[in-house]
């Protein structure tokens, strides 16, 4: 479980060049390889079909050293092919691996108290799809090494470079491995590379060149495994969640040798696509300052995309557009057919039109663009689309009853398969890519940037050219609604509306029980600096027990004042990130910031390319932190409404400038202070305590 940081561009080129060199430098003789009794007779790498040059470059680094005989490394060297993320069927339920585990196995093999202060120990976490292929790919070279001949195997994957000095270690620590372990046979388990989980490893010291582990090695880029401890890893199957974090429970069984120091390192020149589960209990819970994100397809090829689908119930083509990073339009088809002009327009906005009605005139002219083209079995074709006409290298059409891949649809836009599922889409019904913003008027981008704060540069974003602004003409009254499911004076802790142990990346706070203090009055949630732990600040903060799809969101509230700080009324959910916003900016307390962020996919989706949404500030015309006042967020399928004092401030449609959130949410309320100053400036330490206060929550749906 690598989460190295991303190397900077200058360690990236010099370790790149002094590999390049070294490469044409001779490793030596290792003993512990070869054909005789105990020896390490086979090396397995693990390898994905899509990355050869990583098998040209492990292979150039062990044709550096030599067996016993005299022979490359290579020449023991066989390639495992991995098994691949973004192969769907590959990555399906298995009797090998359950995708599910808990916080404790996280914590029985990197103890961290903020974690434990966080979740509970049986908090489940599901696999990613990339956890769940690397813990499949290491299976299959157990199964290799249980079926095979050599009594030992060293499983490397493709990532790896040998570390100075790597030949005389590993032969020095192989023969103490054999002689310690002659017994039962020979080692069963021995790492030549490892990460000690945060310092904290369990172990218990062989001598200067080995420790036996007991819990606390992550990483499985170098070991050697024998015969029987394959088949003993097997007997213990299914893996449960990340296979490194698994492996520490059979280190008993296995007799597990580690070195002193590894003689197999991962290289830092090289990206991992990998995505890992436990990340964002980890960011949560303070104990890492960021979010996995995947960065977006290299678009370069792509172009225009025009696509007419069969109108089924769900926008899958719609969202898996949206996923690979392009901003998508859908249509209904009843709307008036767009002629050249209108099409040149939304081409400038969007990047991919689904269903559009067309003139004749309007396919003509998109034609000369050279657009993709996708066309789904029983669509509507527009007139003038002739599909067998249509370029094989910039089309694919369906026929009827055939379903739309990754495979077929990144290859005829010339993109990277994402590693998520195929979307089935939200529901036609939503309309979530929908488009019901006005036109705004020319001098209004001036307007705009006056106004706002500086939005996202995602697809899920309309571009800065559109020179977004909020409607005018807003609603003059909240939509009536029913019975509250939610309603709560905030005078006492509730379970429908507990108090949160935690934090989020860039905020310098962390959440604690002690910082949110009840009364007469309502809840208070109090910022103040901290005595101890990893951020310089404690408050206070609370959730909802459950999640919400659409409904009204409401709370009175009287913001903190003070520089550096932001009292926070949302709605918000991870994989993928979507958010509904209400802020409050101690420095600008006659001003409340409306935000949204948007990103698409189905339930799990972590994308996460956008960072700022689309922000806008709404003048009050009073002081938020003077006194109570009444706050609330209509969010409904369609639009989105922000109402002050019971009046509406602000109101968003479809693509005004996002698509609507559309997936369950949790509502919160809280008390923070931003690492960046762009928001709210720095903190003025002698300005805390300080202090927000929230009653009378309500939520109807």
């Amino acid at each position: 479980m690598n989460l190295r940081g991303v190397a900077g561009p200058l360690r990236t080129v010099s370790f790149r060049a002094w590999r390049s060199l070294v490469a044409y430098v001779p490793g030596g003789r290792v003993h512990a390889f070869g054909g005789g009794a105990g020896q390490i007779g086979a090396i397995l790498v693990v390898n994905l079909d899509r990355q050869p040059e990583r098998w040209r470059r492990v292979s150039r680094e062990l044709r550096r050293f030599k067996t016993a005989e005299g022979l490359p490394l290579t020449s023991l060297t066989r390639r495992l092919v991995a098994i691949d993320a973004r192969d769907g069927r590959a990555v399906a339920a298995t009797a090998d691996v359950d995708a599910m585990y808990r916080i404790a196995d996280q914590l029985y093999v990197r103890p961290d108290r903020r974690l434990a202060e966080c979740f509970a120990e049986d908090e489940p976490v599901r696999m990613t799809r990339q956890e769940l292929a690397v813990a499949r790919s290491h299976v299959e070279a157990w199964k290799t090494i249980a079926s095979g001949v050599d009594d030992y195997v060293l499983v490397l994957e493709d990532d790896v470079w040998f570390t100075p000095g790597a030949a005389a270690v590993i032969d020095r620590a192989w023969k103490v491995a054999l002689d310690r372990c002659s017994a039962v046979g020979g080692p069963k388990l021995l790492y030549l590379s490892y990460s000690d989980a945060g310092g904290m490893a369990v172990r218990e010291e062989v001598c200067d060149l080995l420790f036996r582990p007991a819990r606390g090695l992550l990483f499985l880029s170098g070991y050697v495994l024998s015969r029987q401890g394959a088949e003993t890893l097997l007997r213990a199957m299914p893996v449960i969640g990340p296979v490194d974090l698994w492996i520490n429970y059979r280190f008993s069984d296995l007799g597990a040798l580690a070195l002193t120091s590894p003689a197999i390192a991962q290289r830092h020149d090289g990206g991992s696509d990998n995505s890992y589960s436990v990340l964002p209990f980890l960011a949560r819970a303070g104990i890492v300052d960021s979010e996995q994100a995947a960065a977006p397809p290299d678009l370069s090829r792509a172009g225009p995309v025009l696509a007419w689908t069969a109108s089924a119930e769900r926008d899958g083509l719609a969202k898996a557009l949206s996923m690979l990073g392009l901003r998508v339009r859908a249509f209904d088809g009843d709307e008036e057919p767009m002629d050249k002009r209108t099409l040149q327009r939304e081409l400038a906005s969007f990047d991919a039109l689904v269903d559009p009605p067309l003139v004749p005139s309007a396919i003509a002219a998109a034609a000369r663009e050279d657009p993709v083209i996708l066309l789904e079995g029983g669509s509507r074709i527009p007139v003038g689309l002739a599909p067998e006409r249509l370029s094989s290298r910039r089309s694919a059409v369906l026929a009827p009853g055939d379903e739309w891949s990754w495979d077929l649809l990144c290859g005829v836009l010339g993109v990277v398969p994402p590693a998520d599922a195929f979307p089935a889409g939200s529901p036609r019904a939503l309309g979530v890519f929908r488009s019901a913003r006005h036109i705004p008027r020319e001098k209004s981008a001036v307007r705009a940037r006056r106004n706002s704060s500086p939005m996202d540069e995602s697809p899920w974003v309309l571009p800065p050219t559109c020179g977004w602004r909020p409607a005018e003409n807003l609603s003059r009254r909240p939509r009536k609604i029913g019975r509250p499911i939610i309603e709560s004076p905030m005078t006492t802790a509730t379970e429908s509306l507990p108090s949160l142990v935690e934090t989020f990346p860039g905020n310098l706070a962390s959440f604690d029980r002690e910082h949110i203090r009840y009364s007469d009055q309502g809840a208070e949630l109090i910022i103040d600096a901290a005595q101890t732990g990893s951020r310089p600040y404690r408050s206070g903060a609370f959730t909802s027990a459950r999640t919400f799809t659409y409904g009204r969101f409401e709370a009175e509230i009287r913001a903190a004042r003070g520089s550096g700080l932001v009292t926070g009324f949302f709605l918000h959910r991870g994989a993928p990130r979507q958010e509904i916003d209400i802020e409050f900016a101690g420095t600008e307390p006659d001003q409340m910031l409306a935000n949204v962020y948007f990103n698409p996919g189905d339930e799990g989706a972590a994308l996460g390319y956008g960072y700022r949404g689309s922000p806008w500030r709404v003048a009050l015309g009073f002081d938020a932190t003077a006194d109570f006042h009444h706050y609330a967020i209509e969010w409904g399928h369609d639009r989105i409404v922000w109402l002050v004092d019971h009046r509406v401030v602000h109101e968003r449609v479809g693509w005004d400038p996002t698509p609507i959130p559309h997936l369950g949410m949790r509502l919160h309320g809280n008390l923070w202070a931003p690492r960046s100053e762009e928001l709210a400036g720095r903190v003025d330490r002698r300005s805390l305590p300080a202090r927000a206060g929230f009653r009378n929550v309500r939520v109807t749906t």
